[in-house]
């Protein structure tokens, strides 16, 4: 058994270009952008099938979140005091050890190197880590279960109040 970790060394394979330049925390569903992938890694080849997908899971990096305000401890979600004190990994909060952001969303096409999603809840310029197809098998099997603060604080983060 080693005795030591090895650091692990991660390349963005792109950047979100345009949505939202702020992490405002509602109404992500609005929200459409570009994942650009990086011309210098990849070719178009790198996108040949994904387009056979309706939704994508993107890794993403919280890049404006200063690592001197990461969580390690309780809080309330959000600073609302109704809500329980839980621990970082209880939340999905963008103050996580690592900065790691993981979210669903809509594919609505691709160009080249472009990809155009909708409800990505990454802000311009960030570095994406990897994209997925968004595969049912791999949804959660089985019930679902999570607390009544939860379910409030979800209540409006996809909602779309664009004009129609």
């Amino acid at each position: 058994m080693p005795s030591e970790i090895e650091p692990i060394e991660i390349e963005p394979i792109g950047h979100v270009r345009g949505g939202r330049i702020e992490p405002i925390d509602d109404d992500w569903d609005a929200v459409t952008a570009l994942i650009e992938l990086d011309p210098e890694q990849w070719s178009p080849d790198a996108l040949a099938g994904l387009d056979a997908f309706s939704h994508l899971d993107v890794v993403y990096l919280f890049h404006q979140v200063d690592p001197t305000v990461i969580t390690r401890d309780a809080r309330h979600p959000r600073g609302n005091p109704e809500w329980p004190r839980v621990g970082i990994f209880a939340q999905r909060a963008r103050m996580r050890p690592n900065r790691i952001g993981v979210t669903t969303c809509q594919l609505l096409g691709i160009d080249g190197l472009s990809v155009r999603v909708q409800g990505l809840d990454a802000i311009d310029g960030s570095p994406v880590i990897d994209i997925k197809p968004h595969v049912r098998e791999f949804t959660a099997r089985g019930d679902i279960v999570q607390p009544q603060w939860m379910t409030e604080l979800m209540m409006n983060y996809w909602v779309d109040r664009s004009p129609q």
